[in-house]
């Protein structure tokens, strides 16, 4: 009965993603067939895909549009949405995206398996993720030791929340085929999946966090908002939500990159000297979903995770390497070269 149930979640997950992409590429295919964004130079278009726009981890996407900073670099951006960060990555390396924004993590583990990917701004030093446990399970599941035969909700398979999952798992003495992991998406999907007891507890982001808390739905296991529930669950900063992109195309189109990049950058440098309340006004009225307040208070506790230049933090890629070789057997046993998984020179240029 295990074997059906994890054949049935890892089905449902292909799908997913393969329902998704093909949305998508109807979308993409212009910029697909044209060979992507050709040019450097005012109105230069570039697609990027977003492991969840409404997510406030990848809040600085949307708020860089919304600000108008990419149409001041002559930058034509489309910012499209998938429900999960690895099918983010799949429309990159598939040639239907120029960007992605999504997990640095996903740079490692796409190098061993051949693809050379890179992170250009690095918006966080924390991961922004919350695990949750239903308000059922609370007396049952007091920490990851708990996670054996259990429940466990992820966005996707392959995800960074799988990742993490993962991680926390091991650490804590539990084997990865020891619990399930279950697809749920976020938001909506991922509070119903825990209502209804289709998961035990699960990793999140806000807004779903913050509304889950106040239906008392959930409560926090493991918050890693801030740099110090970074270092305390997995040991140091852990570079997440970014912008990442093809080597290939970084090397070939510098002065679309240098733009893009200077734009993020001038968001990220907006948000540290701007109240939540102020960052939740300049974004679209329906990521509030009808409770501004509740909102703001999402913002407000994620907020701590982003970097305010864009530079990859000290010791990071070290922290993810560390995190990724304790489950994953494919890099546990490979060699990863964390110079090639990012870069700080289009940063460093837009700070100066």
């Amino acid at each position: 009965m295990r074997k059906n149930t994890r054949f049935a979640v890892w089905a449902a997950s292909g799908l997913l993603a393969l329902t998704s992409l093909t949305a998508c590429a109807d979308d993409a295919a212009a910029t697909a067939s044209a060979g992507g964004a050709k040019g450097d130079g005012k109105g230069t278009k570039v697609k990027i895909m977003v492991g969840g726009l409404d997510k406030v981890i990848y809040l600085p996407a949307m708020l860089t549009q919304r600000l108008g900073y990419f149409d001041a670099e002559g930058l034509d951006v489309e910012l499209l949405s998938e429900p999960a960060g690895v099918q983010a990555e799949t429309a990159l390396v598939s040639g239907q995206v120029q960007g992605a924004v999504g997990f640095y993590d996903h740079t490692l583990d796409l190098q061993v398996k051949g693809k050379s990917v890179e992170s250009v701004v690095q918006f966080s030093h924390a991961p922004g993720e919350v695990e949750i446990v239903s308000a059922r399970a609370a007396d049952d599941v007091t920490s990851p030791k708990d996670f054996r035969g259990r429940k466990l909700g992820i966005t996707g398979l392959g995800s960074s929340t799988d990742f993490l999952t993962r991680y926390l798992a091991v650490k804590n003495g539990v084997g990865v085929s020891e619990f399930t992991p279950v697809a749920v998406g976020a938001g909506p999907t991922f509070i119903s999946a825990l209502r209804k007891g289709a998961i035990d507890a699960g990793m999140t982001t806000d807004p779903t966090v913050a509304t889950i808390l106040d239906k008392k739905a959930g409560t926090v296991l493991i918050d890693m908002r801030t740099p110090e529930g970074s270092r305390e669950a997995l040991g140091g900063p852990y570079p997440s939500s970014s912008l990442y992109m093809q080597t290939d195309w970084v090397n070939s189109h510098k002065d679309t990159v240098r733009k893009l990049a200077r734009a993020c950058v001038k968001t990220l440098n907006w948000m540290s000297t701007h109240s939540a309340s102020e960052i939740a006004d300049k974004m679209p009225a329906d990521y509030s979903q009808g409770d501004k307040a509740l909102y703001e208070e999402a913002v407000k506790s994620t907020l701590p995770m982003f970097t305010k230049d864009g530079v990859m933090p000290q010791g990071g890629p070290e922290t993810v390497e560390k995190v990724l070789k304790a489950f994953n057997p494919t890099i546990k046993n490979a060699e990863v070269d964390l110079s090639r998984t990012y870069t700080t020179e289009f940063v460093e240029k837009a700070a100066g």
